[in-house]
């Protein structure tokens, strides 16, 4: 058992160096209400997906015919120009994500087209693995920076329970051998731990973690969309899952990379790695929320949470120059912090309140 008493989730972390925070920024560098700066862009490549997870695109509440047919998708051009915009308005870190983003035909020529744009300086994606080595080497050739997995099990049985009984944990890890053999390093795996469902996993995560040099992150449940069936009981908050991993092996916590990361990081004693933990739900970060995100037809969503997007393509037409200021002023008007209203019991309950389902714009 470790001798020393971890802080606690909430406690103030230290300030990341100078160093770590954004280089100077263009002119248009828009502050929302909150003053929050807009320095992240995560962008859906495609709605449709090739799991069910019950947490995110239940099939009992989403039939496999939902999605958008391909004309109602952003075509690669329209996503470069949208990317471009908002490398315009301040973003440096890009992520792609779904939906699987797997699933998007000729995705490394969409890659490549972004890798080469000027200002964004960190390009990743999240996908759940299953489809990674056939394509891992196209994507790092392409010039992915980054990739995360998600993995929310590794036996067997378990793991096809949680992607609606239509995942193989054994496609998985064959993806994080190739994604791992085409040169991709510190792969990230994301997992949701939910109370009487996937408890008993987190330990062997952990390990397997530790030994694939994969740095884990385990993510509150929470109530994204309204067709997950969201239940406050079923929630495992981080502090709990931090403590059991420290009671394995001990932990030490580690300072922000830059402002605004969601993860609480730790780094293990016996020099295993990191580990981190997103607490949405027990310990909100709306304060330094910088991210915004746009569903794979196009719509503006500045908080996860968000009932309504905003339709860019209307902005598009108005010429590159017009599409950044847009960006701009709805980035001003934002003052989201539906998280943090929750957690002070300012919000109704989550299932009175219409929300974008987590599938459309990927978490």
């Amino acid at each position: 058992m470790p001798n020393a008493t971890l802080p606690p989730l909430n406690a103030v972390p230290s300030p990341p160096p100078a160093s770590s925070f954004a280089p100077d920024l263009p002119a248009l560098s828009p502050r929302d209400r909150l003053d929050r700066p807009l320095r992240d862009l995560r962008l859906s490549v495609i709605d449709a997906c090739n799991f069910r997870c019950p947490y995110c695109m239940p099939a009992d509440r989403v039939p496999d015919d939902h999605g958008l047919d391909s004309a109602s998708r952003l075509s690669f051009d329209q996503i470069e120009r949208v990317v471009r915009g908002f490398a315009r308005v301040g973003v440096r870190k890009l992520r792609l994500t779904g939906g699987e983003p797997l699933l998007r035909k000729r995705l490394p020529e969409l890659i490549a087209r972004l890798a080469a744009i000027d200002g964004i300086e960190d390009l990743a994606l999240t996908t759940n693995g299953s489809l990674l080595a056939a394509q891992a080497r196209a994507l790092r050739e392409a010039g992915l920076h980054r990739l995360t997995v998600s993995v929310d099990a590794l036996t067997p049985s378990v793991f096809s329970a949680l992607s609606g009984g239509r995942g193989r944990i054994e496609d998985v890890l064959r993806g994080l051998d190739a994604a791992t053999e085409a040169g991709f390093a510190g792969i990230k795996l994301n997992c949701v731990i939910q109370r009487g469902v996937n408890e008993d996993e987190c330990l062997p995560l952990a390990e397997f973690a530790r030994a694939g040099g994969h740095t884990l992150r385990f993510i509150e449940y929470m109530d994204v969309g309204t067709c997950n069936g969201w239940r406050a009981e079923r929630v495992v908050p981080s502090a709990e899952l931090r403590d059991r991993i420290h009671a394995r092996w001990p932990l030490q916590p580690l300072d922000p990379n830059y402002r605004g990361e969601v993860a609480r990081r730790y780094r293990f004693e016996d020099g295993g790695g990191e580990i981190g933990f997103v607490g949405s739900i027990s310990t909100p970060f709306c304060g330094d929320c910088h991210r915004a995100r746009v569903s794979a037809d196009g719509r503006l969503y500045t908080c996860l949470f968000a009932a309504e997007g905003a339709d860019l393509r209307p902005w598009l037409a108005q010429g590159d120059e017009a599409f950044a200021q847009s960006l701009a002023e709805a980035w001003g008007a934002r003052a989201d912090r539906y998280s943090e209203l929750r957690a002070a019991a300012r919000e109704p309950s989550p299932g009175a309140r219409k929300r974008v389902e987590m599938f459309l714009v990927g978490g």
